[in-house]
């Protein structure tokens, strides 16, 4: 039973019955001339005085009243209360929104009302559907489309980096370890130790480097699927850069331009954490269930106060939320300083006919 409920039909009760009360009495103390008000005081029953037993025959009533109307009314209410949770998760095909009230009371009419939310909830993955359709949609300017014109701007810069600065920061580490190499660490410590502090340097920058150029890589799957893709990038991240990194993916089938806007945040959620997490261990976990994409990215890395980064306008956090509102999904970042960042993104979507060799790969 829904305590909450029943305290709040009988505190209602109990009001009512009270200003019931008054008003007999009143009605009473002026049509009827031999009704005095003292009587109520006076006048005993069974030694108990009578007002005794009218205020205990309101509660006791209110008390009967209120159980039975909430044990009428409590199923049919944590059943609707349960649909606009799982609502608000965006799980809209739930398999309670299936389900109904199927005990017959005077006072649980609860058909139309569980059809009204049913229908909202049909409204919800409509708009939803409308709002991934809207945002997978091409944004042609001119006779090319936003997303052609950004990729030609991306490819370009990234080739520039890539051809100058890529290059002289892998120059400077070969002159760097020859320098080292020249000089022992048994001749001049102080040396060796400013040599080090400068190779850190020069290694921070080149894994800045490699972020940059991840996030500026195309966007699109060019053909691959969602799982490929994902699969192929950290791939070859693990090859070039020193970060334990393991995945677990799974192989929904989504529209071409979901599955861009998805590889795209992944992209950009690795890049923040070859940037800023200093992380010695990263995990990637693409979740498939009835209705949505589940993305969890997990790093061992310094971690952050998320209060105080919202505060400063963090670009790449902004970006990936920006990224998963457009889509109709939700984007939560969990961290704390020096307890690395978990990233979970939940995206809502309409299955698609899957291959029958679905699995994960390792």
């Amino acid at each position: 039973m829904n305590l909450r409920l029943w305290i709040r039909i009988l505190l209602n009760q109990l009001f009512i019955s009270l200003v019931l009360c008054l008003f007999v009495v009143g009605l009473c103390a002026w049509q009827i001339p031999e009704f005095r008000i003292e009587d109520l005081y006076l006048i005993k029953i069974w030694e108990v005085r009578l007002f005794v037993w009218i205020v205990a025959i309101i509660i006791a009533c209110s008390v009967i009243y209120s159980l039975y109307l909430t044990l009428s009314l409590n199923d049919a209410y944590e059943l609707i209360r349960a649909k606009i949770n799982w609502m608000l998760l965006g799980k809209y095909h739930h398999p309670i929104f299936n389900q109904t009230n199927h005990k017959s009371t005077l006072y649980t009419q609860d058909y139309s009302l569980a059809q009204d939310i049913n229908r909202l909830r049909n409204r919800l993955v409509d708009l939803t559907e409308d709002l991934q359709e809207f945002t997978a949609a091409p944004v042609f300017v001119g006779e090319e489309t936003k997303e052609e014109i950004i990729e030609v701007e991306r490819s370009r810069i990234a080739r520039e980096l890539h051809d100058s600065v890529s290059q002289q920061l892998f120059a400077a580490m070969m002159m760097l370890s020859a320098i080292t190499e020249t000089y022992p660490k048994e001749e001049d410590p102080k040396l060796a130790a400013n040599l080090e502090k400068i190779e850190s340097v020069i290694g921070n920058a080149q894994t800045e480097m490699r972020a940059l150029l991840l996030h500026l890589r195309p966007v699109d799957l060019q053909g691959k699927s969602l799982r490929q893709g994902i699969n192929n990038l950290l791939l070859e991240l693990q090859a070039k850069i020193p970060l334990e990194l393991t995945w677990e993916l799974d192989d929904p089938r989504l529209e071409t331009g979901i599955e861009d806007h998805l590889f795209r945040i992944i992209q950009e959620a690795v890049s923040n954490t070859m940037r800023h997490a200093r992380a010695n261990k990263l995990d990637v976990y693409l979740r498939e269930t009835t209705d949505m994409i589940n993305i969890r990215i997990v790093d061992d890395g310094r971690g952050f106060d998320p209060s105080k980064s919202k505060k400063s306008g963090s670009y790449g956090l902004t970006n990936i939320q920006e990224r998963v509102k457009g889509m109709g999904g939700s984007a939560s970042i969990i961290s704390s300083p020096g307890q690395g960042t978990v990233v979970d993104i939940k995206v809502p979507y309409k299955p698609k006919n899957k291959l029958a060799d679905k699995g994960a790969i390792k």
